[in-house]
């Protein structure tokens, strides 16, 4: 876990206001989660910590690409993310993180881990349908897409589909001729 340390922010010795930190995350950062459904992560993290007298306000942003295999072709490619999220820090008797929109850090904490945070946001920024940008646009030219091209009906063939054997025109014939 020494590689979370970097998104351990130390708040005890700063001025009420607002302080900046950035942070670059990749997959290294997603294996201590053990979440491995990224080929490869570049995410610019940057976090507003705003100090107040009794209180902490982060605003998380986020912006970079994660490779991830298309859910239609699985070929793999670099899908944009973004994403907010603010957190109320408030301080009590002991931790509790239990809402989603503060934290309660006891009296005595000095820093404000952010790591599972800054996971979360990333993961749930990320669309559950997940197509490569050449499908939208038609640009994309794989194996598979020519060979559902190759099998798929032409013109003539649906054509040849829609025309109905004779013979089940009679059958349809005796259907209507019982009412």
């Amino acid at each position: 876990m020494d590689i979370l340390k970097e998104f351990l922010i130390p708040f005890s010795g700063l001025k009420l206001g607002k302080h900046q930190f950035e942070f670059q995350v990749n997959n290294t950062f997603f294996t201590h989660f053990g979440y491995d459904e990224f080929n490869s992560s570049d995410i610019k993290m940057k976090v507003i910590l705003e100090k107040k007298s009794n209180m902490l306000e982060l605003n998380f942003s986020h912006s970079g690409t994660v490779n991830v295999p298309c859910d239609l072709t699985n070929e793999d490619f670099d899908l944009p993310i973004k994403g907010k999220m603010k957190l109320i820090v408030r301080f009590g008797e002991e931790f509790n993180d239990e809402n989603d929109e503060f934290i309660i850090l006891p009296h005595d904490e000095f820093q404000v881990n952010v790591a599972q945070y800054i996971y979360e946001m990333i993961v749930l920024s990320v669309p559950t349908k997940r197509i490569h940008t050449g499908i939208k646009d038609g640009t994309l030219q794989t194996e598979a897409l020519q060979n559902l091209e190759k099998f798929s009906p032409t013109e003539t063939k649906a054509k040849e589909i829609k025309e109905i054997d004779p013979r089940w025109e009679g059958l349809k014939k005796l259907l209507t001729d019982k009412k």
